[in-house]
């Protein structure tokens, strides 16, 4: 679109208009300019133009031969004139856009502008004509129609090197847009299609000096492509200033997958997400040591891949467990399809040290000594089991603190029999109530004791130091419940207890990046294992049911990793043993006991993984 505007000066004999030069301006020679403004062709529609932005308005100031400001006119409409009488003199005329000065990116908001010197002498009539043009970057989008009929949507985003400035086209938005004249703009194409999606990066736009001017017009065409990568073809009209870009798009998704891997000392865990693959037949991992790659030759680089057993999670989701790795060891992987072409880019990563694989302190809790506590201040002391060889040990504790608060109850203690290995103890934990005042489900934990009150509320701190890594807890439990006879005012939706039913126990295990501080009759300062980005690993037994001889039964308890953590080293590991699973809410049976003995941390082995935790 070309806007002129028509300035026609009408310089009419002094003689003529004498009676007006008296009245206006006294002894000064006068002639008159009649400014008339109109646009060669129709203008586009306009939105999201600026506030009080009217292009078929356009402002026009009339500077003297000293630069200054002889008139200002207000905007006027195109197709109206105006008559202004001025001095004889020369005078520069500029026009420009009114309420505008193009300073920003956005659809149908053209910026035009235009200057004229012009000289009034008396006794003549003079015609002139200023032509305003394009000051800004015009950028327009052309979809084929034969690429609609194939793909959902296509978007084009188009902007300058600092996204100062961009615009969005898609399907529904295909009017002009314009832009200031910056040093550089590119362009974005993405093909939206049932399989998936295509896209061109940054592609630049420049005119034939590589450079952006005012009045460039840059044309990008989108038309489909049979196969292959997308293609494109510039052609240059210098005299127009257009630059013609046509985009060969393949509708046909682009091999891509995020790729990601969480590595231990000896394995790792892969994850291909948001997988887009024009063939989904025979999808799968390899992997290869990265030293090993790079003293390959170019011809025989396929022949270093190791294939990898994988999993669909689903159409877009692929996982597998990589085993019998080096410590220490960088390794590259990457997803194919069938055809062993690649989706996405080759990723790397570097197995950690060695693991320690730490023991479980006093697992077979053999280790049994008594400490003093006084958890209120103005009772006295009482003589409390402690899970520990030695009372300066710290790894195991109790709440026997708690329940010992009115007189020494020890719901929590070694004994000699039941017994797993005959010679040594086993932990007996036996919920109470304590005075008749509270219920006290016995507990066994790796964590503290810190606190507790006449009422019942008790506040224990979870969790010991630990880095190692194992892949489940085993051991021996016996359990001998009674019917709940206490049941709390505040137990979660999903508890499945009330009273008269069988108690049930439990016995769980977490690996955290953190301590915690749990305060029983808080439940916001409850560990929440399965939502807390801390925690990396956990696992409970399936059942807190009684068990069903009179002897101890073996379990083990898988420890599931976190797919977002699966590469995290913890720092704190928690092991929790208690008589009544619902304990915390104060409900349990007075009297159900568990016996647990000989846990042991097992290091050999895949470790299971929490999928999409």
């Amino acid at each position: 679109m070309r806007l002129q505007i028509y300035v026609i000066l009408l310089l009419v004999s002094t003689l003529f208009f004498a009676c007006q030069q008296e009245e206006k301006l006294a002894g000064e020679e006068t002639g008159y300019l009649r400014l008339s403004i109109s646009e060669d062709v129709s203008t586009n529609s306009r939105a999201d133009v600026p506030a009080n932005y009217d292009a078929e308005k356009i402002g026009v100031q009339i500077l003297n031969a000293e630069g200054k400001v002889q008139e200002s006119l207000e905007p006027w409409e195109i197709g109206t004139a105006k008559q202004i009488e001025l001095p004889v003199g020369t005078y520069t005329l500029k026009a420009s856009s009114a309420g505008w000065d193009g300073q920003a990116a956005g659809f149908d908001i053209p910026y035009y502008t235009g200057s004229k010197e012009v000289t009034i002498t008396a006794g003549a009539e003079l015609n002139e004509t200023i032509t305003c043009t394009l000051a800004n970057v015009k950028v327009s989008m052309v979809l084929y129609p034969e690429l609609l009929e194939k793909v959902s949507n296509v978007t084009v985003k188009v902007y300058d090197d600092s996204e100062t400035y961009s615009v969005l086209f898609s399907k529904t938005t295909q009017d002009a847009a314009y832009f200031p004249v910056v040093d550089a703009l590119y362009a974005d194409i993405t093909i939206v299609s049932e399989k998936g999606t295509n896209t061109l990066k940054k592609q630049q736009l420049c005119n034939a000096e590589g450079t952006i001017n005012a009045r460039d017009h840059y044309i990008l065409n989108i038309k489909p492509q049979d196969s292959g990568n997308s293609q494109i073809s510039v052609t240059v009209d210098p005299t127009t200033h257009e630059y013609t870009y046509t985009f060969s798009m393949s509708t046909k998704p682009s091999e891509n997958a995020t790729l990601s891997a969480g590595a231990w000392d000896r394995l790792a865990y892969l994850q291909a997400t948001d997988v887009v693959t024009s063939t989904s037949e025979g999808i799968k991992f390899q992997y290869r040591e990265k030293t090993a790659a790079a003293s390959q030759a170019e011809s025989e680089d396929e022949k270093t891949w190791n294939d990898i057993v994988t999993t669909s999670e689903a159409e877009d989701k692929y996982t597998a467990m990589l085993t019998g790795l080096k410590a220490s060891t960088e390794y590259e992987y990457r997803l194919v399809n069938g055809e062993n072409i690649a989706i996405g880019k080759e990723q790397s990563f570097t197995t950690s040290v060695a693991d320690a694989q730490t023991a479980l302190q006093n697992g077979n809790f053999d280790g049994w000594s008594t400490i003093e506590t006084k958890p209120i201040s103005f009772l006295p002391a009482r003589q409390s089991a402690y899970p520990n060889a030695s009372s300066t040990t710290i790894f195991w504790d109790t709440s026997n603190a708690g329940a010992n608060v009115m007189g020494v109850l020890n719901p929590t203690q070694g004994v000699t029999s039941p017994v797993q290995t005959q010679g040594g103890k086993a932990a007996q934990l036996k919920s109470q109530e304590v005075s008749g005042l509270a219920f006290a489900a016995a507990s066994l934990y790796t964590g503290s004791f810190k606190s507790a009150a006449i009422s019942g509320s008790a506040t224990i701190n979870f969790g010991q130091p630990f880095t190692s890594r194992p892949v489940a807890l085993s051991g021996y439990y016996r359990y001998e419940p009674v019917a709940v006879d206490n049941v709390g005012s505040s137990l979660p939706a999903d508890a499945t207890v009330s009273s008269g039913q069988p108690d049930k126990c439990a016995i769980y295990i977490a690996l955290t990046k953190q301590a915690y501080s749990v305060t029983n009759t808080d439940s916001n300062t409850f560990i929440d294992f399965e939502g807390d980005s801390n925690v990396i690993a956990y696992g409970e037994i399936p059942s807190g049911d009684a068990t069903t001889d009179n002897g101890y039964t073996p379990f083990t308890i898988p420890l599931q990793y976190k797919e977002s953590q699966f590469g995290a080293t913890p720092t704190h590991i928690i092991v929790v043993c208690s008589a009544s699973k619902y304990g915390d809410y104060m409900t349990g049976g007075n009297g159900s006991t568990l016996y647990v003995d000989d846990f042991t941390l097992v290091y050999e082995g895949t470790p299971s993984v929490w999928k999409n935790k």
